[in-house]
C-alpha cells in the first residue's frame, strides 16, 4: 500500500471523512502552488469543518420533516396584512428563539401561514438549531402512539430536543379530550425550554370548543402565550390566485 492510501485508510479510521475527500485536491494545489506546510494543514482543517457543517444541515434538514421547502424571499407581503417586512426583519436574527420565545400566525386558509412558519423553520436549521415539523393530526397520533410504536416514540424524543417545534393546522379539526391533554402535556414540557411555531385558522376564542375543555384550554393558551408574537394575517389566498404560499 502506497503513502497515499496509507492517508486516505487513517483518515477514514480517524472519521475524518472532510480531510479525505479534499486531501488529494490540496496535495496538488500545494505542490503547484508551494504552500507551506501549515497552510496545507489549515486548508485540510477547513475542508473537514466545512464538511462537518454540511453534514449536520442535511441531517437537520431530514430530520426536521418539512413537507415542502419555503423561503422568506418568496412570501408576497403586498397579498397579506398583518405582518409586515419589518416585522420579519425582526424575526430573522432569532432572538426569540435564544429566549425560547413563541411565535403564532392565525387566518384563514392560504393566507402564508404555513410559508412564514417554514421559512422561520428553515433560517433556524441554516445556522445551527434542529427544527421539527408536524401537522396537528400527526402530532396528535405521534402523541398517542408513543408508547407502543418505537418510531412515534422516537420522533417524540427528537421533538422534545428540538429547538423549536413548528405545528401546523391546529383546530383544523377538532381532538379528543384525551388528545388535548396529550398535547397540553407537551406544551408544558417545552414550555420555556423550547421555541414553538403554531398556525391556526382558529381564534383563540374558538380553542375550548376543539380542545373540549375550557379549563385546560386556558392553561393551555397561558403558557402559549407567555413568551410570544402573535400576528393575526388576512388577505387573498396565494392558492386562489394561483401562487402557493
Amino acid at each position: 500500500m502506497n503513502n497515499y492510501k496509507q492517508v486516505l485508510t487513517l483518515l477514514s479510521g480517524l472519521q475524518l471523512n472532510g480531510m479525505a475527500e479534499n486531501v488529494e485536491h490540496e496535495i496538488n494545489e500545494a505542490e503547484a502552488g508551494k504552500i507551506s506546510y501549515l497552510n496545507f494543514f489549515k486548508s485540510l482543517l477547513e475542508s473537514e469543518l466545512t464538511y462537518r457543517r454540511k453534514r449536520k444541515l442535511e441531517r437537520n434538514l431530514s430530520g426536521a420533516h418539512f413537507e415542502v421547502i419555503k423561503k422568506l424571499e418568496d412570501f408576497t407581503f403586498k397579498m397579506v396584512t398583518g405582518i409586515t417586512k419589518t416585522d420579519v426583519a425582526n424575526l430573522i436574527d432569532l432572538r426569540w428563539l435564544d429566549n425560547h420565545e413563541n411565535l403564532l400566525f392565525f387566518g384563514p386558509p392560504g393566507v402564508g401561514k404555513t410559508h412564514l412558519a417554514v421559512s422561520f423553520g428553515m433560517k433556524a436549521i441554516d445556522v445551527g438549531y434542529t427544527v421539527c415539523f408536524e401537522r396537528m393530526t400527526g402530532l396528535v397520533k405521534l402523541l398517542k402512539n408513543r408508547e407502543i410504536q418505537r418510531s412515534a416514540n422516537f420522533r417524540i424524543n427528537r421533538i422534545m430536543k428540538a429547538s423549536l417545534l413548528i405545528i401546523d393546522e391546529v383546530g383544523y379539526t377538532p381532538i379528543e379530550r384525551k388528545e388535548a391533554n396529550l398535547f397540553f402535556n407537551l406544551v408544558s414540557e417545552l414550555y420555556e425550554k423550547s421555541s414553538i411555531i403554531i398556525t391556526s385558522n382558529k381564534g383563540f376564542d374558538s380553542w375550548a370548543e376543539i380542545m373540549g375543555d375550557q379549563i385546560m384550554t386556558v392553561a393551555l393558551l397561558d403558557r402559549l402565550l407567555h413568551h410570544a408574537k402573535v400576528f393575526n394575517l388576512d388577505g387573498g389566498s396565494f392558492r386562489l390566485n394561483g401562487k402557493e404560499n
